[in-house]
């Protein structure tokens, strides 16, 4: 069921004390590669998968990912024409702010056959900036790009093209959206993608500009060509985790889309479920799915909070609204991952 107005609150306080205690995030979002310390995280997963938190206001979101701010703020970009923004001073309500770019993308349209709609942003805060990567396809096509946008204050109209990342077109064996960005823990930057077709992959990003470091092109997951995309590599402990999507996005309702995980040591993999099995031949352990009126969640981000490790991401509703999911992340005896 969705967290009570009262479990809010004491998450809230819970929140409150470990900020006192950690003295902030503005120095930890200045260092992304470190996450907050977290007081308490629980070790037992519930028996069914819980609602959403409770979000509040401007909550139309499809691939929504989130960074919290210097201030203490939320920023939330998701796909829209484009790339829409939203912010929260609480990460419960949450209201409308622009587009990253008001007056057009124009070098994008190449790839959306001239359409606005801009998909699948990554959102994150490095070295006194934001850094957005997002992508620009149309439905079915691996003719697409992932171009990068920097600002200081994440403000719309604020927002600086930096270029193209990569691109993809009928030639290569994966597709270029989905984009989202992992520092190891040597300082390294890498970019994951990939939607369909060989799966997911990654590249080496130069941590001055942003753009590639090299030709490189690794494998990091797939299906066979089955349905796989919206990549998150991210660090708890000693292991890196790809979180992942499976099955059909965009139906509504009918939505299938579930959210899976596998882990490595090594942030480039290779990454195994829980059983062992290799995320390159289909791996994948599932952490949510369609339950009741919650239809299709997926294409998630994923951030460490001063109160926990926080998931985000959309689910359809039973009117087949696309809305903003948000739910706290817990780890078992085993170190796999659950939502709660």
């Amino acid at each position: 069921m969705p967290t009570s107005r009262i479990a809010r609150r004491a998450l809230l306080a819970t929140a409150t004390a470990a900020a006192l205690l950690t003295g902030g995030l503005a120095t930890l979002q200045a260092h992304a590669a470190e996450a907050p310390r977290i007081l308490a995280t629980p070790t037992v997963p519930p028996a069914a998968y819980p609602g959403p938190g409770v979000v509040s206001g401007d909550i139309g979101v499809h691939d929504p990912t989130i960074v919290k701010t210097p201030a203490g703020t939320y920023l939330v970009a998701h796909t829209g024409d484009n790339i829409a923004l939203k912010t929260s001073a609480d990460r419960t309500a949450f209201r409308n702010a622009g587009t990253v770019f008001p007056n057009g993308a124009s070098w994008t349209t190449a790839y959306t056959g001239g359409s606005r709609n801009l998909w699948a942003p990554d959102l994150s805060y490095r070295n006194g900036q934001y850094y957005l990567y997002y992508s620009a396809s149309t439905f079915g096509s691996n003719k697409s790009a992932i171009f990068l946008a920097t600002s200081t204050t994440g403000a719309s109209g604020s927002w600086t093209h930096q270029g193209l990342v990569i691109e993809s077109s009928t030639s290569n064996d994966y597709n270029a959206i989905d984009p989202n960005v992992v520092v190891d823990a040597s300082g390294a930057w890498w970019l994951s993608f990939g939607s369909f077709w060989s799966g997911i992959k990654t590249v080496k990003l130069n941590a001055s500009t942003g753009k590639r470091a090299d030709s490189t092109v690794r494998s990091l997951a797939g299906r066979g060509g089955g349905a796989i995309e919206a990549p998150v590599v991210f660090k708890h402990g000693n292991y890196y985790y790809l979180w992942v999507s499976f099955d059909r996005c965009c139906q509504g309702a009918s939505s299938t889309y579930r959210i899976l995980v596998g882990r490595s040591t090594s942030s480039t993999g290779p990454f195994v479920d829980r059983n062992g099995t290799a995320m390159t031949n289909g791996g994948g352990t599932q952490v949510l799915a369609s339950h009741g009126s919650i239809h299709g969640p997926g294409h998630q981000a994923v951030f460490a909070d001063t109160d926990a490790e926080v998931l985000v991401y959309h689910y359809y509703t039973n009117s087949g609204a696309s809305q903003l999911g948000i739910n706290l992340i817990g780890y078992d005896s085993a170190g796999w991952p659950f939502v709660y």
